[in-house]
């Protein structure tokens, strides 16, 4: 945890700009080096027909891969003439037509990441370069820093381009690109107007979480024209959930990150663009007041306890945005108090959801069930409108344990928050088809007052699956009335329903994060596990196996069919070692796999140690697609990788040679979710050893 003791008094960066976070797009996340003056200026003309400038979108960002390998003779940057043919002033021309700014990349280094020349004693010529050209934001890395490692030499290099710019004249949004190596928030503050707090995001609700939760304790750094930075928003990339994405929104907006999209906003779901979009949760974001969500401890617990998240953010105003976050894998009820998230004392409170865009009054309780990696995100004022109802919470019980064939109960409960007293409330519970459900006694109640809890119970009976791992969904539903009015409220959960794995198939799991499920019909096998990753010191993972069915010469093959809650560098594919079962114990073998990150790569153990430590080819060589035909053959000591997108013709993925593998070993279908206690589902259509 940050020391927040020692948080510097607000200092920002004598620029004017940045005075609320700056929001507008960025082609790295989902172009990588494919950037284009084409690109550029498309996406400028679908930010003004989508709405996204008239949400308060105004920077369209070049990245990395611009420019060319060489500088020209005078030293100038010379922008890639394939890329913009008619160099970077005509698509700021283009941009600034729009209404729009136009932001670029350069690197504090002897090179950019990508390998393009860096700015490194070339700053005050660069700078005047991208003021000639209609610049309005540098972001700037420090790869190939050329040996800064110091807090004062990373200060130096970034306040060398900012005294660059400072000297064009030109107002120039500085965002620093310094990936929290040396806690740029104690300086950046004098420096950029934004500084990156980490690492790296990529398209996976375990790396979305991880930055959330170093970025969030920096509440203190935050101010006008001074961000704390966790990276571009992930929004629209297609490996998590629309809850996931509106939770990473959701957050960044309270942490007053800026908001840069990542996606290809010329081809954007109704869905993810209606979340960039979110008028509420943008002017959270934006709100004047400048003040950073802080984590908060409720109950006696501290904040984030079990995974559950609260975030209290103040306002212009006196309200508060608060943001009820759970990061587990299972919907939870979260809770705090009007007086815990810092409102003033009143008798009554609104709660404005800003995702349903509903009021509802609370007596002071600030609840709500949330679903698995969900968000409900309320603005909370001690001004209630007239005609609001009160605010409710249903919760249903845990179905984690349900069993084909066998009755399980399950407890509804109705909670009403509000003054306003609930004249009736009738409880339902509803299953898919197959499923039976009986209500065990009544599911009407009437006067619930404030505070009061009404409880209905059921039984229901899970069907027999017909898929290996068959998940359902379950949901409880209020039907409620209050004064002359009536609404509906409703919950779901998820139950997995397994058909056990048949001989002579066995399974196993070292993932100790998550219960891992595993499921078999016939040649189809799923399974579903957790598990941070089988690399250098991680060996986690869920497999289903054959002990001993790998000799010297042998081919194992399997098709990964389906994958869900599959995002960054998560696997599934095949696994080959000793013994399945001696996770951490080395030497570990050989896997072979498809990833969202890296896609199509093969791994190994190249010194007999006991984890894996090489990879080929690099992360993205061969993109991921799902479903692909994987194979692996071993002769001897060396083990060659293919895939296949038709089981017909194959590619070569890598050849290793591997020490210190036995003459015979185990092979498995396996997955790791790369994401802590949240487990992927991954289906596979056969499974064969030759």
């Amino acid at each position: 945890m940050v020391p927040l003791a020692t948080a510097p008094a607000a200092n920002a960066l004598a620029n004017g700009l940045a005075t609320t976070p700056q929001l507008g797009w960025n082609d790295w996340n989902a172009f990588g080096c494919d950037v284009s003056a084409a690109l550029v200026e498309q996406t400028a003309d679908a930010m003004v027909a989508n709405g996204m400038q008239k949400a308060g979108y105004r920077y369209v960002n070049i990245d990395d891969c611009w420019l060319e390998k060489q500088r020209d003779a005078g030293g100038n940057l010379v922008p890639d003439p394939a890329k913009f043919p008619a160099g970077i002033k005509a698509v700021a021309d283009y941009v600034h037509a729009k209404g729009l700014k136009l932001g670029i990349y350069e690197d504090a280094g002897t090179a950019t990441c990508a390998g393009y020349p860096g700015s490194l004693g070339h700053e005050k010529q660069d700078a005047a370069s991208f003021a000639s050209w209609g610049v309005d934001y540098l972001k700037y890395d420090n790869c190939n820093n050329a040996g800064s490692s110091t807090t004062q030499q990373y200060v130096d290099r970034y306040a060398a381009m900012r005294d660059a710019l400072a000297a064009t004249g030109r107002p120039i949004l500085y965002s620093l690109c310094e990936w929290g190596v040396n806690q740029p928030w104690t300086w950046g503050p004098q420096v950029g107007n934004s500084w990156r707090t980490t690492g790296d995001i990529s398209d996976g609700y375990g790396s979305m979480l991880s930055i959330f939760q170093q970025n969030v304790w920096l509440y203190p750094y935050s101010g006008p024209g001074a961000w704390n930075d966790p990276d571009m928003l992930e929004v629209g990339n297609g490996h998590m959930t629309t809850a996931e994405y509106r939770s990473e929104f959701s957050l960044w907006a309270a942490m007053n990150a800026p908001l840069i999209a990542g996606t290809d906003l010329r081809h954007i779901s109704a869905a993810d663009l209606a979340t960039y979009t979110n008028a509420d949760v943008i002017a959270v974001d934006q709100d004047p007041l400048a003040k950073q969500a802080v984590p908060v401890a409720v109950g006696g617990n501290p904040a984030g306890n079990n995974g559950l998240w609260v975030l209290s953010k103040p306002l212009a105003g006196g309200d508060r945005a608060v943001v009820l976050f759970n990061s587990t894998g299972s919907t939870a009820t979260i809770s705090a108090t009007a007086a815990e998230v810092g409102l003033s004392k009143a008798s009554d409170y609104q709660l404005r959801d800003l995702w349903a865009h509903t009021a509802t009054e609370t007596a002071g309780a600030i609840t709500a069930s949330v679903p698995a990696h969900g968000v409900v995100m309320y603005r909370a004022s001690s001004k209630v409108g007239a005609n609001v109802g009160p605010n409710v919470t249903l919760n249903e019980s845990d179905l984690s344990g349900a069993t084909p064939g066998k009755p399980t109960a399950v407890t509804e409960s109705f909670t009403n928050n509000g003054r306003t007293a609930v004249r009736q409330a009738d409880l339902a519970l509803t299953a898919p088809a197959g499923w039976s459900v009986t209500a065990n006694g009544s599911t009407r109640f009437t006067n619930v007052g404030t505070g009061k809890t009404v409880t209905a119970t059921f039984t229901v009976t899970p069907p027999t699956p017909t898929t290996p791992i068959e998940t359902d969904t379950i949901t409880a539903t209020a039907k409620y009335s209050w004064r002359d009015r009536t609404d509906t409220v409703s919950t779901s959960r998820q139950a997995q329903l397994v058909s056990p794995v048949q001989a002579p198939y066995s399974t196993y799991s070292s993932a100790t994060d998550a219960p891992a499920q595993f499921g078999q019909v016939g040649s189809d096998f799923a399974i579903s596990g957790a598990g941070q990753d089988v690399w250098s010191g991680n060996d986690n993972y869920s497999a289903i196996y054959r002990s001993g069915a790998v000799g010297n010469a042998a081919t194992v093959e399997t098709q990964v069919t389906s994958t869900s809650a599959f995002g960054g560098y998560a696997k599934a594919g095949i696994m080959v070692r000793n013994g399945m079962t001696t996770a951490g114990s080395g030497p570990e073998g050989v896997i072979l796999y498809v990833s969202p990150s890296g896609g199509i790569q093969m791994e190994w153990n190249s010194d007999g140690n006991p984890y894996i430590d090489s990879v080929t080819p690099g992360n993205g060589t061969i993109p991921e697609t799902v479903p692909v035909h994987l194979r692996l053959v071993r002769s001897g000591a060396t083990y060659t990788g293919y895939y296949s997108t038709d089981g017909q013709n194959w590619t070569t993925v890598g050849t290793a040679t591997v020490p210190g593998q036995a003459a015979t070993q185990d092979a498995g279908l396996f997955v790791v979710s790369a994401s802590s206690g949240s487990p992927a589902l991954i289906g596979y259509h056969g499974f064969t050893i030759a």
